[in-house]
């Protein structure tokens, strides 16, 4: 677990009151599914379900992580993102690692949580021997992933299963 300075400059600084760390079971109950209804469309998930894909994740260690930043003023989950670790027969059987779920509550935006949850979801990719780490995003997105230290390079392309 990290502790993290509210803010970065400028603001009216404050304790380390943001936590980031790996996803827990426990972190359900702290919001982490209304988080990612405010990225994307996220049915409620039952108890069950939730701990049947945490566990199933848990059995990937290190090669798919979900990070999540906790507030330890509200106990609630104000930021997450995720990176799972494609293994590849190219650049010398190389690792490749993708960046995904990346949201920060809409109250906490503004206080670098974004940029920390990347910088600890490409750090962790770093560390796994990854050669690059790709994400997709939106075009309002770009500046955001620019400031991170990525750039924009070909085109995404999607077929959706319904």
């Amino acid at each position: 677990m990290q502790d993290l300075n509210n803010g970065g400059g400028g603001g009216g600084g404050g304790g380390e009151v943001y936590q980031i760390r790996k996803l827990e079971l426990s972190d359900k109950d702290k919001g982490f599914i209304e988080l990612l209804k405010q990225l994307t469309v996220c049915d409620s998930v039952s108890d069950k379900d939730f701990q049947g894909r945490f566990q199933e994740l848990a059995r990937l260690g290190d090669d798919h992580l979900i990070c999540v930043i906790e507030d330890s003023r509200s106990g609630k989950i104000v930021a997450t993102g995720s990176v799972f670790i494609e293994r590849k027969f190219i650049r010398n059987c190389g690792k490749v690692g993708h960046v995904e779920d990346v949201v920060v509550d809409s109250m906490a935006r503004g206080s670098q949580l974004g940029k920390k949850v990347v910088e600890f979801l490409t750090n962790h990719a770093s560390s796994m021997g990854c050669y690059k780490v790709i994400l997709d995003c939106s075009e309002d997105n770009i500046p955001f992933y620019e400031k991170c230290g990525f750039k924009k390079k070909e085109v995404q392309m999607v077929k959706y299963f319904t």
